[in-house]
């Protein structure tokens, strides 16, 4: 199976030993290294009724791309480790495989190594290398009276899930079919992340993975501040509004697994952002600002008056601790 994947998965760039010794031996860029890595498990976060191997293997880069794209770097390796349970064949690993590869080869990451082992659960652990060109951004550069922009609508994640659970299918087809791929494949947004880090226009910045007003959350404690968002502002893609209604903006803010980045700029920035916007590959969005510490991190309607928002976004350890 190894061979397989060796020759299925050829080396990136400044790759000087593979997959096959006991350890990688990669030539590194005179730029700041980044590091990230995801966990995915069957049951906690994917579920094989309705994700195939081909989207797993997508998926599973796709967000830890993200976390690159969020630090406004640039993506060069990977290490891939598996636990495989009993029942699965050769095929499936292929497959896995097959849509990991489809998107490495997309961004220019090299497959360098990694383990597999028995497990009574599926799960998928990358570890992706990167560099940081023009330095990385931190989500602890927020400063009272910044903008806040996220790219890209959010919503539509959250929802595709929603509707692979439920079995809904009155909605249009095109529509289904766009939140489902939007689930199932998210885009990271690299291009955007790098050219806002060149720019020096992003000052904090996180990918919206556990929801909205989670991850701000994590922008304002680092930072040190708090924040309001405009729920008028937040975008929603038309498939987002045709099928949730009303309800669109909840998704939005407490979905989750977007990818979409949020960040922080200062309001002089604004004339810069707007002229750059065409170079990001994804519309940018002026959702709120940031406020002092003691205001909290708030929701204004449409009526001007805070909303409550019950739900925060996604919580990884939940009645488990």
């Amino acid at each position: 199976m190894i061979e397989t994947i060796r020759k299925a998965t050829p080396n990136g760039q400044g790759v000087l030993l593979g997959i096959g010794d006991d350890a990688a031996w990669v030539r590194c860029s005179s730029n700041s290294t980044l590091i990230t890595s995801d966990l995915l498990i069957e049951g906690v976060h994917f579920d094989l009724q309705w994700a195939s191997f081909f989207t797993l293997g997508y998926k599973s880069l796709a967000v830890n791309l993200s976390d690159v794209a969020a630090m406004g770097g640039r993506p060069s390796y990977m290490v891939v480790s598996l636990g495989i349970p009993a029942g699965f064949s050769t095929e499936h690993i292929q497959e896995f495989y097959r849509g990991l590869q489809s998107l490495a080869s997309e961004t220019g990451v090299g497959l360098v190594g990694g383990d597999t082992s028995a497990s009574k659960r599926f799960f998928i652990s990358v570890c992706l290398l990167g560099h940081a060109r023009y330095g990385a951004i931190p989500r602890s550069g927020g400063k009272t009276d910044d903008d806040l922009y996220v790219t890209g609508t959010l919503g539509d994640s959250a929802l595709g899930l929603e509707l692979l659970k439920t079995g809904r299918g009155k909605e249009k087809r095109r529509h289904r079919a766009y939140l489902i791929s939007r689930h199932n494949c998210p885009t990271a947004r690299l291009k955007a992340g790098e050219i806002l880090a060149k720019e020096r226009l992003a000052k904090a910045m996180i990918d919206v993975s556990d929801g909205l007003l989670q991850d701000l959350g994590h922008i304002c404690k680092a930072s040190g501040i708090g924040a309001v968002v405009w729920q008028e502002q937040v975008p929603l893609s038309p498939a987002c509004r045709s099928i949730a209604a009303q309800k669109g903006f909840l998704y939005a803010l407490t979905g989750g697994e977007d990818y979409e980045l949020l960040f922080s700029s200062r309001p002089r920035d604004r004339r810069r952002l707007e002229r750059i916007q065409g170079q990001l590959g994804v519309p940018v969005t002026r959702i709120g600002k940031c406020q002092p510490s003691r205001e909290g991190i708030k929701v204004i309607g449409p009526n001007g008056k805070p909303t409550d928002i019950a739900a925060k976004g996604y919580d990884h350890f939940k009645n488990r601790l």
